[in-house]
Order: structure tokens, then sequence, then C-alpha cells
């Protein structure tokens, strides 16, 4: 297999202007899969996805394993590498509960002998890549009631392992807020879903939506469930759940729309705090697997039913779109942004 680091396309070019067309690693670490490509700019749209892989996080030791895999399997020798994941930068460590393993940014960079390892947070990269998204790769669980509402803010929600979210704002160039939303406290309603909450959440502690809206969540609010109606929890994991749920299980059933209508109100929350008129895009393929039971369920109205924001949140479009490759596509594209932003002269 050809070297990819030195590809002949390369061989003409200056130097600087070599390194800038040379392709690069990106990365997009959760909690469960570690998704990385080899990426190469391109003068227009989408940085170019030269090749993509999905790994198990619990089948290797760190994420310098995963990454000399990858390249083992490529034949490439990158420079750069940058690093989408869950959580945020303190004293030079990921902060993210939800990981497999320590990651240390600058360790990284020695361990695999790279030049540069640049992170951000992983809903911050989705957001990024929110703009190379269309209703041929989403799906839609509500449409606006008016026209011209895809001109404004986008929020981007993402219940995995944990809940993430971030806002891009358009402009030139656009912007993008990373948040840490899902460590809002979770707000209940009176009735079942306080029952719920009693379940899961200790006495007088901070309780936050992705308590709930995750896969462990999901897992979480079925149990508690089955503790209500004083049934046998007879699945195990958050897929079992939804494949009961499809089969006619009713407290599976009445646990994923227990599950949407706590995420109609966070999403609700989230686009009247941003003016989200561009829309709320909720990302992840396990979402995706479950859009049927979503459009049956609460997740609307609840989105909806915020007083006299209603007429506000009628103009705000639901879109579901399968994780996949945006994570890489978006870390890719804040990289080659911030780094093209700060080769520009003045």
């Amino acid at each position: 297999m050809r070297n990819i680091e030195t590809g002949g396309e390369f061989a003409q070019l200056p130097a600087r202007d070599a390194d800038a067309q040379r392709p690069f690693l990106a990365a997009d670490i959760g909690g469960t899969h570690a998704r990385l490509g080899l990426v190469a700019p391109q003068a227009e749209g989408a940085p170019r996805v030269l090749s993509y892989r999905s790994y198990r996080c619990a089948d290797h030791p760190h994420l310098d394993d995963i990454v000399r895999q990858f390249c083992t399997e490529l034949d490439a020798r990158p420079r750069e590498l940058v690093l989408a994941s869950a959580g945020y930068l303190h004293a030079g460590v990921v902060v993210n509960r939800n990981l497999a393993w320590p990651l240390v940014p600058a360790t990284l960079a020695h361990e695999l002998r790279l030049e540069r390892v640049r992170f951000l947070n992983d809903f911050e990269a989705l957001a990024h890549a929110i703009a190379y998204v269309d209703e041929h790769s989403s799906v839609a669980l509500k449409t606006a009631f008016a026209s011209g509402s895809s001109e404004g803010p986008i929020a981007v929600i993402g219940p995995g392992t944990g809940l993430g979210a971030a806002v891009w704002f358009p402009g030139e160039p656009p912007r993008v807020i990373a948040t840490e939303a899902g460590q809002i406290q979770l707000a209940a309603r009176g009735g079942l879903e306080r029952e719920v909450l009693d379940r899961i959440a200790p006495p007088d502690c901070h309780t936050p939506y992705e308590a709930v809206l995750s896969g462990p969540g999901l897992h979480r609010l079925y149990a508690a469930l089955c503790a209500v109606y004083d049934r046998y929890p007879a699945c195990a994991e958050p897929a079992d759940v939804v494949a009961a749920a499809e089969a006619g299980d009713e407290v599976a059933y009445e646990a994923v729309q227990m599950f949407g209508g706590w995420m109609g109100s966070f999403a609700g929350d989230l686009a009247m705090l941003y003016g989200t008129t561009g829309g709320v895009y909720l990302a992840g393929g396990f979402l995706s697997r479950i859009v049927d039971l979503l459009r049956r369920g609460p997740l609307v109205e609840r989105f909806l039913d915020k007083g006299v924001m209603r007429p506000f949140l009628h103009k705000v479009p639901i879109r579901v779109v399968d994780h996949g490759q945006l994570g890489v596509v978006g870390a890719a594209s804040w990289h080659l942004h911030t780094r093209t932003a700060k080769q520009a002269p003045g």
C-alpha cells in the first residue's frame, strides 16, 4: 500500500503548502466507540475522509493502541491528530467520567510521536459538521411552521453514553458554543415522572438530565418503572429495552416514551435559551433506531408545551441525524478553519 504521508501529490509543492495539504487524523471518542478518520483538506465543502474506522473502546487498553492500529492498517504516518471527546480540558487532562480510559493530549502526542494533538468537545465538533447535514441525511420529527426558519442558530443534542449539546451560530465564519447542558438539573413533572425520579435520584442531590437522557438513562427509566409497577426487570441493556418496546412490552414502551417526553422538554429549553430557529438536531445512532417510537410519543408536544413560548417553538424544526462520521468531519473542519485563521496575515 502507498504510504499516505509521502504520496507523490505533495512532491512538487513548497514545504508550507505541502504541510497544509497533508492528510491528518481526526478522532471522535465516546464512552463506547472511538471513531477515527484520515482526512485531507479540500478547497471547498467538507473535508475529504480518505479512510474511516470505528473501534469499541472496551477492546483496547488505551486510545494510542487504537490510533496505532488504524495507522498500521493504512500504512499512514500522519503528523497531527485533532481529538473530539465529551468533557472539557482541565490542567491538560480531559475531564469526563464516561470515558474508558484517561485522555491526556500531551501524553498521546508523545506516545504516538505526533507533532501536535488538538482537543475540542465532541458536540462542538458535531455542531461544526451540521453545515454538511441536509434533509437527505436526516429525518424530520417536527417541521417548522414558518418559512425562513432555517437561517437561525441550531442546537445539536445527543444522548449516548452521556448527554452532549452544542449550538451553531450562522455567520462568516460560523461560530459554535460547546455546552455542558447535559448536567443541568433534571426537571420532573408531577405524577409518574416524580415517582420515577424518586427511584433514580438520591434525596436532596443534584440529578442531571444525563441521568435519564442517555443510553444508560433509558435503562434507568425502565428499571424504575419496573419498580413502580412491581415488575421483574427482564431487560439488561438499553438495546434490550428498545427491542422489548418494539415487541410490545408495555413497561419498556413506557420507558421509551418517558425518555422522549424528557427529551422534548430539554430540547425546548435549549431552543428558547439560544433562539434556535435553525432547528434542533438530535444526533446519534441510538436515536436513529427509535425514531418511529419517538414519533408515536410525547416528544414534540413536550417540546411545544412551554406556555407563552409555544408560537415561537412552532417555528423550530426537529430532525434526527445519525452520528456516523459527523464527529470526525466536524473535528476536521474545526481544525482546518482554526489552523487557517492562525496562518492568515494580520
